[in-house]
């Protein structure tokens, strides 16, 4: 199936009052969890790779992007090729040609002004070349000497004024909102502030994304999604299955040398994550 673009997926999913799930995708594995997953349910997915990431393979977007790519054509449901955490921009300049159709520009760690003016800069170019853009706003810096937070840092908040005012003149097509999640959460305990969602969904006219969503519970989840998140981005949550999955095979089997094994394992273990969160965001059916 050909790539679609996450603004269509997005899109759909707001029509259906239901979410479209951002895996991030590290390793060759990662993405063939996310499609497997989501054909067995027949939702549409997006594959995300983040600035990490691409750190983490020397540098070098095109080996993952490419596999991603492929993965995704030969999926019999939509999928979409998102670029996350970008603070570069040469690395954002890649991603045109390279089979995204869109990137999460993250400059938010920067003073609120600075913020802006590097993040309409990005909306210019990426628009340019129909690039859909997500941003993030947690706590603007400056305010009784406090420090910028990034939207998934514990304790930030977006405020729905300074929201409004960020979305109107960047030109983003998408927010991340800082609403009680955070990264890297290996226990699901996150309790989202949803009064401060319901506000941020009635002041804004653009899509709202919530990070940090492996450390979500359920019922929280599916509250966010009625409070009018339509995108969620899940990671850490494909890692514990993956690493949980490699422990257990390589205690059950210490001789092991072959990397198939574990990777087998490991890969079967993350499609059912996949597969069990789709339908927990009642992800519209391909």
């Amino acid at each position: 199936m050909p790539l679609t673009t996450t603004g269509e997926l997005v899109t759909r999913a707001a029509a259906a009052r239901s979410a479209v799930a951002s895996f991030n995708v590290i390793t060759l594995e990662h993405a063939e969890a996310v499609v497997a997953g989501a054909e067995s349910v027949r939702a549409p997915v997006v594959l995300q790779i983040s600035e990490n990431a691409v750190t983490y393979h020397g540098g070098r977007l095109l080996p993952l992007a490419r596999a991603a790519v492929t993965c995704a054509e030969q999926a019999a449901v939509p999928v979409a090729l998102h670029l996350d955490h970008v603070r570069s921009d040469a690395l954002l300049h890649q991603a045109a040609d390279a089979g995204f159709s869109s990137v999460m520009y993250d400059a938010a760690r920067l003073p609120y002004d600075e913020n802006l003016a590097a993040t309409r800069a990005a909306v210019d170019w990426a628009h340019s070349r129909n690039l859909w853009i997500e941003a993030e706003l947690g706590r603007i810096g400056g305010k009784n000497g406090g420090a910028p937070l990034d939207a998934h840092a514990p304790g930030a908040r977006t405020d729905p004024d300074e929201a409004r005012v960020f979305v109107a003149d960047t030109g983003v097509d998408a927010l991340a909102v800082a609403v009680g999640s955070s990264h890297a959460m290996t226990t699901r305990t996150a309790a989202l502030d949803h009064a401060l969602l319901k506000r941020l969904s009635a002041a804004l006219d653009v899509p709202l994304v919530l990070h940090g969503s492996s450390g979500v519970p359920d019922g929280e989840l599916t509250a966010a999604i009625a409070g009018g998140i339509t995108k969620v981005n899940i990671g850490t949550a494909l890692n514990i299955a993956l690493t949980g999955a490699i422990r257990d095979f390589l205690a059950a089997h210490p001789e092991a040398v072959d990397p198939r094994g574990c990777l087998t394992v490991a890969r079967e273990a993350m499609t059912g994550t996949v597969a069990r969160t789709l339908r927990t965001l009642g992800a519209a059916t391909a």
